[in-house]
């Protein structure tokens, strides 16, 4: 007896520094998804550069967190998830102290990308590691935490690079890791017990295909509005992208072991939802990017109050996304999803209509909170919709390509709707700015809105004699992807942060 408790003490105490480490370690990279956005001023009068150089401050990171997303939680499944963790955490580490080290804005998107490949090996390892520590009957609440601590990372993400920013200096947005980072790298080689996956095939064409085509879009919308949309760089890189990505679709239809395969599109679940999720991310992250500035370049607000300013709607998830749970469980996610998209939408349209280079915070509330209440609807409800829209073996792979495509997602908005605001306006002045941004938030708030289309195409909830919803199919049910209706309870997850992976069910 004195034996088993003493195993029992020691598991409880592996589990606790799991969910310790793991949770720092997304906090980490969640925040850096949005810390930049405040500071973006500071670095511009600091490092110099144009627009499309502050595009690339935020999508080299979001880019290649998105493009081998997936691909580092094959790499730990093969060569050790503690072992792979431990290196993310390394780059990711040292790429940090680069960018705070940066001497022009071209070593800080080249120091950016890197952080983004160390948090694309980094991240989707927590969950498997920490899934590995904790026991069944306590994974419920460990998700929890982790998703809140996640959750307080994107909430607070504007806020802490704006404080930072304006009390010290932007450098230390990126400084803040390098604590942190040298922290978790001997924690984790003593705390966490290394574990293996399957150790399927690496699927390297298909991660070279993607990069290549995602990077190949997304620099043709950055340098169209310099150097003009007919040149022969922009057209090439444009239809050089596409081409690869066309490709990425053809090759992953075929083969064994893709990266990202495409039979799960066939699911009207898990293709309305993913759809609906890269249209909300391209909306949210372009205005979130255009609208920090304007509130620190127009309105003269300094970082830390721009930060402040930004929670209505960045904060409001971890007010709402509770009920937005509830009310998923009662009337199913599909309704919830779309109402969520619309509002946000609603609240992109209002702030478009009313932006002006001398409009007050109380003309833009409203607008930021009905942002954030529809942000807040959206994601805990969409994390339970891919989950539930495939077979239990392959919630691993759905959440992967579901987060990939959110970032993807981001890093187009910001590609787009920037190259919007530099046809429209600029940095001369003041109302040259307002008049870029204005048609910027307007196009956001229209691909948010098809994002609420897209989620009204997911099949509504079975329902079986009154009695409300069924439960999600376990048997054989479960052996192939769902294809018709499934908007049905998930499995027992973790509060889906913004901007975070949902907590998949790890494979083992």
């Amino acid at each position: 007896m004195p034996q088993h408790g003493t195993r029992q003490s020691a598991r409880g105490g592996s589990a606790a520094w799991a969910l310790v480490i793991t949770s720092v370690a997304g906090f980490m990279a969640a925040l850096d998804n949005l810390v930049v956005t405040t500071a973006l001023p500071s670095i511009r009068e600091d490092l110099g550069g144009a627009l499309h150089d502050l595009e690339w401050t935020v999508s080299a990171y979001t880019l290649t967190f998105a493009v081998l997303l997936m691909f580092g939680a094959a790499l730990g499944d093969r060569f050790g998830r503690r072992r792979l963790f431990v290196v993310g955490i390394t780059v990711f580490t040292a790429a940090s102290a680069a960018a705070a080290m940066a001497p022009g804005i071209d070593s800080l998107i080249a120091a950016r990308a890197v952080q983004g490949v160390g948090a694309a090996i980094m991240m989707p390892l927590t969950l498997t590691l920490l899934t590995a520590a904790v026991p069944a009957e306590r994974r419920g609440m460990a998700y929890g935490i982790w998703g809140a601590v996640n959750g307080l990372a994107v909430a607070s993400g504007p806020l802490v690079g704006g404080s930072l920013t304006e009390h010290i200096s932007w450098q230390w947005i990126f400084w803040l890791n390098v604590p942190l980072g040298l922290a978790l790298l001997p924690l984790a080689r003593l705390r966490l017990a290394e574990s293996h996956g399957t150790g399927a095939p690496l699927d390297i064409p298909g991660t070279l295909l993607a990069s290549g085509g995602l990077f190949g879009v997304v620099y043709g919308l950055v340098r169209g509005p310099v150097d003009g949309w007919t040149g022969s760089v922009v057209l090439t890189a444009l239809f050089a992208g596409v081409a690869l990505l066309v490709g990425f679709v053809l090759y992953s239809t075929r083969a064994k072991n893709p990266m990202l395969p495409m039979r799960l599109f066939r699911s009207r679940a898990f293709a309305g939802v993913n759809a609906a999720s890269l249209l909300m991310f391209l909306g949210m992250f372009g205005s979130i990017f255009l609208l920090s500035q304007y509130m620190q370049g127009v309105l003269g607000y300094s970082p830390t109050e721009a930060g402040l300013r930004m929670l209505p709607w960045t904060g409001m998830p971890m007010l709402v996304a509770p009920i937005a749970g509830i009310l998923s469980d009662r009337i199913g996610g599909r309704p919830v999803v779309a109402a969520g998209l619309f509002l946000q939408a609603a609240g992109l349209g209002y702030l478009a209509s009313v932006i002006t280079a001398d409009a007050s915070y109380a003309i833009q509330l409203p607008g930021l909170i009905i942002s954030g209440v529809g942000m807040a609807l959206y994601f805990a409800p969409a994390s339970a919709l891919v989950m539930s829209s495939v077979a239990a073996k392959e919630q691993g792979i759905a959440s992967g390509a579901n987060n990939a495509l959110r970032e993807v997602g981001g890093a187009l908005g910001i590609a787009v709707m920037s190259s919007i605001f530099a046809a429209q306006g600029g940095y001369a002045s003041a109302q040259t700015f307002v008049d870029g941004l204005r048609p910027a938030v307007a196009v956001g708030a229209a691909m948010v809105a098809l994002g609420g289309v897209a989620a009204l195409a997911i099949p509504a909830r079975r329902r079986t004699g009154g009695q409300g919803p069924t439960t999600a199919p376990k048997t054989d049910a479960a052996s192939e992807p769902a294809s018709e209706p499934v908007d049905e309870p998930a499995p027992e997850l973790a509060p889906e942060p913004a901007l975070a992976p949902t907590a998949p069910t790890p494979r083992h």
